[in-house]
């Protein structure tokens, strides 16, 4: 985990507090090998599944952790892990109220995204695909849609399976990326997490430098004005 964090350049990692135990040995518990001087702790609210647990873990980090920021996902079912909008909504303006700054995990709808901003969300994280099913991003369009309305940060979180679903997220305009299954599983986590790196930023210079216009016919590369007409045959 550590190598991976390192080769992936990242400045932020999130932790599920609800996943740390108790009884963690003094020097090999996972926050131990976390450079809090590197990193900035996100912790989350992973395994909720109302309101209540949410705002109750989120308090809970900010004893443990010492920090008020917090990465809100409250979960609608066990077998989809898709975000339940009624009570994600309850929560952040809760958490809003508690003084928690709160980045918010939900679906790709783009109404909600803007719902959970206007409620006083720090940045809204929209899934590509359902949490480690490494589909990649399903609705691009609906993405896109998102960071155009947004006036907070767009962080694409859920489903990526790749480096280059991780390109196609920062083409789409989005902030950042927030990613866990793609590099645990893969078979080289360290390699994939390199790769990440570069995707990134390769994403964001694309997105920066600005796409071409899609044609319906072809265009030349090489344009026709000035060519010498008689220069060349092709004989069949």
């Amino acid at each position: 985990m550590a190598a991976a964090l390192d080769a992936s350049g990242t400045d932020c990692v999130t932790v599920a507090v609800r996943r740390i135990p108790n009884d963690e040995p003094a020097g090999e518990g996972l926050l131990d090998y976390l450079d809090r001087d590197r990193y900035t702790l996100l912790p989350n609210t992973a395994g909720c599944f109302d309101a209540e647990s949410a705002v109750r873990t989120c308090l809970l980090a900010r004893e443990m952790l010492e920090t008020d920021l917090v990465k809100l996902e409250v979960l609608g079912d066990t077998k989809t892990l898709l975000p339940d909008p009624v009570d994600t909504l309850r929560a952040l303006d809760q958490l809003v109220a508690e003084g928690f700054t709160v980045l918010v995990y939900t679906s790709d709808d783009v109404r909600l995204a803007k719902r959970l901003e206007e409620a006083g969300a720090a940045a809204v994280m929209p899934l590509g695909s359902p949490i480690g099913s490494g589909q990649g991003i399903l609705n691009p369009l609906n993405v896109r849609l998102i960071v155009e309305q947004a006036g907070v940060p767009i962080l694409l979180d859920a489903g990526v399976g790749q480096a280059s679903d991780v390109a196609v997220a920062m083409e789409l305009g989005a902030d950042g990326v927030l990613l866990n299954t793609a590099v645990a599983k893969a078979q080289d986590p360290v390699r994939m997490a390199h790769a990440v790196r570069l995707a990134c930023d390769a994403g964001r210079d694309s997105f920066l430098a600005g796409r071409m216009d899609k044609r319906l016919y072809a265009s030349a590369s090489s344009p026709m004005q000035g060519l010498i007409a008689g220069q060349s045959t092709v004989s069949s």
